[in-house]
């Protein structure tokens, strides 16, 4: 099933009296319980999974969601630390066509999908308690089965903040700071694949006309359609060869797509303020700094045989 963000985050939300009715089963002299695992990928899809031998169909605020028995998802043990460490841990499974496929986590499907685990009364699933939230991390697959590490939500405390001064541009073409409308005519189209050469490294579209060669170097290329479709790569090279759009991505897709699929391909900027200026008439939000001296002004000094006018070292 799909489910949006908001939705997502409603069926975290505490439930005191769920957690209540939790605590009394739990504290018995007898307990009926099992694990609950609900995964969210980016795209919105949705999966339950459970360690009990049967499907669990807790309703209410998670509507049709149906915990599913089996072996597609286990999880291993979670550390669980205090202060702003990470928590870490890792769910397996086999690969199973119904519910985790191979091609899907070679398609970057299954990437930064959300995971949260509830312990619950298999008896009576409104008994149960959230224990864990995050993400899943990396991927590792072998003869048929899977291992994800997942990752608490104090991951997102090792991410780097802050800005790095420098004189190429540091957002994202089209995100808030940007502010280009990639959708506007002209930066982005839509070509079929004619032929694909070096394990899909290189791949010829039909169509040229319309764009100066390198529009697209630098950009996004996303395979729309086929067995590879939803995977996003980084333009290396764009030219023209034979009368088709010659794209040399930086790495190989980790499903090759296969000649009549239809990608996307969106404009490319290498961060220079020229760029900027010239190819998106955006200046006024280039994020650069492009009259910074160079790295070795510190240790520029006045020399013989220069011209000392009071003018700048650097020219």
């Amino acid at each position: 099933m799909e489910m949006d963000a908001t939705t997502w985050e409603a069926l975290l939300a505490p439930d005191p009296a769920a957690e209540a009715a939790f605590d009394a089963t739990a504290a018995g002299e007898m307990t009926t319980l099992a694990r609950l695992h609900a995964v969210r990928r980016r795209d919105g899809a949705v999966f339950g999974f459970t360690d009990h031998d049967r499907d669990i169909a807790p309703g209410g605020r998670f509507g049709a969601l149906v915990f599913r028995a089996g072996a597609a998802l286990e999880a291993g043990a979670l550390e669980a630390v205090n202060g702003l460490a990470v928590d870490n841990g890792a769910v397996f499974g086999a690969l199973s066509g119904e519910a985790i496929r191979e091609g899907d986590i070679l398609a970057g499907r299954w990437d930064g999908a959300e995971i949260a685990s509830w312990v619950a009364d298999w008896r009576d699933p409104a008994a149960r308690r959230l224990v864990f939230r995050g993400t899943i991390g990396r991927i590792i697959r072998r003869d048929g089965t899977f291992e994800a590490e997942i990752r608490g939500p104090a991951e997102a405390l090792e991410r780097p903040l802050g800005r790095v001064f420098h004189r190429r541009c540091d957002a994202v073409l089209g995100d808030a700071r940007c502010k280009v409308d990639l959708e506007a005519p002209g930066y982005g189209v839509e070509w079929a694949i004619a032929a694909v050469e070096d394990g899909g490294r290189v791949l010829l579209l039909r169509g040229s006309d319309g764009f100066d060669e390198g529009w697209f170097t630098h950009g996004r290329l996303e395979i729309l359609d086929g067995a590879a479709a939803g995977h996003v790569a980084v333009v290396r090279e764009d030219g023209r060869a034979e009368g088709n759009r010659r794209v040399v991505l930086w790495e190989s897709p980790a499903m090759v797509p296969a000649a009549g699929d239809r990608v996307r391909l969106l404009a490319g900027c290498d961060r220079r303020a020229e760029t900027c200026r010239r190819k998106f008439d955006n200046l006024v939000n280039f994020r650069g700094f492009p009259h910074l001296p160079p790295e070795g002004w510190i240790v520029r000094y006045p020399a013989s045989g220069e011209v000392h006018d009071g003018g700048s070292l650097f020219g």
